[in-house]
């Protein structure tokens, strides 16, 4: 048996210990936040924090993460309330397909979280492994540093009048 904490919660897992830490979350505690990528810890799709750090859960055998902190997608907030960093995705176009933004929220959040700046290279050097296909960067770029200084949604401009 291997016990772990994931979101804040005391978890056991009674199985093969080498099974990798992201199907453990997706298939035996049903957070299916996390996604699966490309498997080879190339992309990112699938960052979880392990005590606070972000890891590649594809790459992770669950008996590495017994007796310590995992913290998925699902811990930033409810879909009835969303943490800044989620309500900025949203906002400002930052999330698309949707494969790639668990695993750019939850670095965005570790960056944050660890006192990383709120400028444009540091932000983009925190999300260096995370790819995405859809947005170009620019708009999850900007929606974490939006996030990070607290900004509400850019106002639309005003036509002039006629």
């Amino acid at each position: 048996m291997i016990k772990l904490r994931v979101n804040g919660k005391p978890r056991m897992f009674r199985g093969a210990p080498f099974k990798r830490l992201l199907d453990v979350l997706r298939e035996d505690f049903r957070l299916t936040g996390a996604k699966e990528g490309c498997g080879e810890g190339e992309c990112g799709a699938c960052t979880v924090l392990l005590d606070g750090e972000p890891v590649n859960a594809c790459l992770i055998p669950v008996c590495q993460a017994a007796g310590r902190r995992v913290e998925t997608v699902e811990a930033l907030g409810t879909p009835e309330k969303l943490s800044k960093l989620q309500a900025s995705f949203l906002e400002r176009g930052g999330a698309q397909c949707g494969i790639c933004t668990p695993g750019m929220l939850v670095a965005a959040r570790a960056h944050l979280a660890s006192g990383g700046r709120p400028d444009d290279a540091s932000v983009r050097e925190a999300l260096a492994g995370n790819l995405c296909r859809c947005t170009g960067y620019q708009h999850i770029v900007e929606s974490v540093l939006a996030a990070a200084k607290g900004a509400k949604k850019p106002a639309k401009a005003k036509r002039p009048r006629a």
